[in-house]
């Protein structure tokens, strides 16, 4: 893996953290949860986009970094009606009008341990 990979990964981990300690509390926090999957999505993307020298804009929308990515993400791909749902996450979610429910909350979390394990294989770094 390249060196300007590992920090997109480590920050994507840090995130897949905080997103799996706060849905365990009681309540959980559903639209910190979610949003923390998003982000931890996209920062994953975006290691993927790095180590193959693929240059992206700033962005939180996962289908257009899943669109950069393009035949290196066959396997995301088959995530993609999934992932765009997520965006949806990085910014409406983090005001007043509208909240996340459980079972929101537990699709974000199923889909970003999915979108992880897929990128970590891709990236040679174990489950």
């Amino acid at each position: 893996m390249k060196r300007q990979t590992r920090p997109w990964v480590r920050k994507a981990e840090e995130d897949v953290q905080a997103a799996r300690e706060l849905a365990a509390r009681q309540p959980p926090l559903r639209d910190i949860v979610c949003f923390h999957c998003q982000q931890a999505i996209e920062k994953y993307l975006k290691a993927l986009l790095q180590e193959l020298s693929i240059s992206f804009p700033k962005t939180h929308d996962l289908e257009d970094l899943l669109d950069l990515l393009g035949p290196h993400a066959s396997t995301l791909n088959r995530l993609r009606r999934r992932l765009d749902a997520l965006t949806n996450f990085a910014v409406e979610y983090r005001y007043p009008i509208v909240r996340a429910t459980t079972r929101q909350m537990h699709a974000a979390l199923r889909t970003m341990e999915r979108a992880r394990t897929e990128a970590r294989a891709r990236l040679g770094l174990p489950p």
